[in-house]
């Protein structure tokens, strides 16, 4: 497969540079969490008039956990606030919120946002935004490796029959096609463990615009350079 595509079918962001935002404007850290919360809305708005169909926000990875307690709590907390205020509008936009990752690690109340926004917007036919929550690349594929080697304990499966399509069966979400277009913001240049099996042919897009300042002309920009690029998958440019 190659050629041109002017509108991504998946984009994935990596979402980065909140602290540095609230840094600079002498605020809390919280300060730029909760921009870039609003932020979030926008993009998804943009990025639904865009005709993405699908749109994954890395917002919390296995890392994460790392960072200062009240940071982390904080974060879980806004989360909860933001699903408790928005979902009825991605309800009426006809988004449909999913979330992928280590879900039951997360706190109760978080949760339970989650199950109730997920099953509001279940029946939504516009863009699929999914909150990859409590995620790891490295994670997913360990994990469905957990799922697959039960499957074949149990007799559910034949390792001999295990290929790429069979073991991505077992991903969190496989209905999703892979990668098209990596977003990463704050001008860093890593994937940091970011959908590592889905992202393997997506085009890297690195904006050097903090999360916070993210907006529809950037993502614009974005979609105008990956309508550029010459998609190979592994094969040679045709004559």
């Amino acid at each position: 497969m190659s050629g041109k595509t002017s509108v991504p079918v998946h984009v994935g962001i990596i979402m980065d540079g909140n602290g540095r935002w609230a840094q600079r404007r002498g605020l809390p850290r919280q300060a730029g969490h909760k921009a870039g919360a609003e932020t979030v809305r926008k993009v998804i708005s943009a990025a639904a008039e865009e005709g993405i169909r699908y749109l994954s926000l890395f917002a919390f990875s296995t890392e994460n956990w790392a960072r200062p307690e009240e940071e982390v709590r904080y974060l879980w907390n806004l989360l909860c606030w933001y699903l408790e205020h928005f979902t009825k509008e991605l309800k009426k936009s006809g988004a449909k919120l999913r979330a992928i990752g280590r879900l039951e690690e997360l706190p109760q109340a978080a949760q339970e946002a989650l199950k109730h926004s997920m099953e509001e917007t279940r029946d939504c036919s516009g863009i699929d935004v999914i909150l990859c929550l409590n995620y790891g690349g490295r994670a997913e594929i360990v994990d469905a490796a957990r799922k697959l080697v039960e499957d074949s304990r149990r007799g559910l499966l034949d390792p001999r029959e295990l290929d790429e399509a069979r073991l991505r069966s077992y991903f969190y979400a496989p209905d999703v096609p892979d990668l098209d277009l990596v977003i990463r913001t704050s001008g860093e240049s890593r994937l940091s463990n970011f959908y590592l099996w889905q992202a393997a042919y997506a085009e890297l897009w690195v904006s050097n615009v903090l999360w916070p300042d993210f907006d529809r002309a950037e993502l614009s920009r974005a979609l105008a350079w990956f309508g550029t690029r010459e998609r190979r998958f592994g094969g040679l440019k045709p004559c």
